[in-house]
């Protein structure tokens, strides 16, 4: 192709989480080598668009309903959508009428190749999966070029549960650039916060809904407010509800600081980092605290246990009473935390660098546009 291939990216909300923050680094990175195209299925959660570098072409098109009562006129209506671009992309379950549309449509019109994306459940599906989405993700992924999961255990419900054949299922973990995050942080680098004297600060990235039980770790930091001090950084409709929480549990110095981009300029000011989602696969959060030398108490979801280091595994916990105690025990040895913090950054260095993961898009981006080096 002589003008750059147009990426359709099409998501379920386009708010800055875990999924959005890796496709707008690869967009980025990737620079004018492509165009992108952004939709949503939530229309007004379009969030993850200011951490888009303004060089980039990009474009955010208004699709038919994404979501809705299935039907072959709008499945219909998708599939003329997709037709005009050389790539669709298509993420989490939000997305997946996207994915039945032009699986049907595929058999009368000529589509460009789809590759999913599955990064996680919601609060929805974080206590089992639903049979009825279970079938609906087996027939619409049928005609799919591929299927993307970070984690072993999303990997191994694609194959299993999904009944996804072995070579349409990429793992391809998430990965940052971990030499940003090495630099200590400015005392300053998070803006809304006011450090209480004698405390040390635990901090979480997270967008602020359901799945990710905030509210949770407020108790859990309550349990130790005389040492220890909770900053949240992120956005998202559960905010009123932790601040009722923190207010009702005398966490009276709670910061809600949130959205920011850049993480590597402040994750570096948390002593320990805490994860209290309900459902998590493979958190690109932590994998930024363990890059800045920070110590991990998270709760026991998707691969949390085997991405922190060995030694930090004893902090990833079941349930809340043991995530408050995690806490204390870290609260309680400086030095400990110190070892954790140093184990965990060794770890993403030798084994969460983004390079391993911008290839691994790029070949497999490349492989379906038929221009194998096109992002390399």
């Amino acid at each position: 192709m002589a003008r750059p291939p147009r990426l359709l990216h099409v998501h379920g909300s386009f708010s800055l989480g875990g999924k959005e923050a890796r496709a707008v680094r690869l967009m980025n990175l990737w620079g004018d080598r492509a165009h992108h195209s952004i939709v949503s299925a939530a229309p007004d959660a379009m969030g993850a668009r200011d951490a888009i570098d303004p060089a980039l072409q990009v474009d955010f098109p208004t699709p038919p309903p994404l979501m809705g009562r299935p039907g072959l006129r709008r499945f219909r209506e998708i599939a003329n959508f997709l037709k005009s671009f050389d790539l669709i992309l298509t993420y989490n379950w939000g997305a997946m009428d996207a994915v039945i549309s032009h699986r049907f449509a595929t058999s009368f019109m000529h589509l460009p190749p789809l590759i999913h994306h599955e990064d996680g459940f919601n609060a929805d599906e974080a206590n089992g999966l639903k049979p009825q989405r279970n079938l609906y993700r087996r027939l619409a992924l049928q005609r799919a070029e591929a299927l993307v999961v970070p984690s072993v255990r999303l990997e191994s419900i694609a194959r299993q549960v999904w009944r996804q054949p072995e070579d349409k299922v990429h793992l391809i973990r998430n990965g940052i650039d971990v030499a940003r995050y090495v630099t200590p942080p400015a005392p300053d680098a998070i803006p809304a916060l006011g450090r209480t004297p004698g405390k040390l600060l635990v901090g979480t990235l997270a967008g602020l809904r359901a799945v990710k039980n905030i509210p949770r770790l407020v108790r859990a930091v309550a349990a130790h407010r005389d040492r220890l001090q909770l900053a949240i950084v992120g956005e998202g409709p559960e905010r009123d509800a932790i601040l009722a929480e923190a207010a009702s549990h005398g966490l009276d110095d709670i910061c809600l600081a949130g959205f920011m981009t850049d993480p590597w300029r402040f994750v570096g000011l948390f002593d320990i980092f805490a994860l209290s989602s309900d459902s998590e696969q493979f958190p690109i959060s932590l994998v930024e605290a363990m890059a800045a030398s920070v110590p991990v108490a998270a709760m026991d979801v998707g691969d949390v246990a085997n991405m922190v280091a060995p030694e930090n595994r004893p902090f990833i916990v079941p349930d809340e009473q043991q995530l408050a105690a995690a806490l204390g025990a870290l609260a309680d040895d400086a030095g400990l935390r110190a070892r954790l913090g140093r184990a965990n950054q060794e770890r993403a260095i030798r084994d969460f660098d983004e390079a391993r993961m911008v290839d691994a898009y790029a070949a497999l981006y490349g492989k379906a546009l038929a221009q194998p080096d096109i992002l390399r």
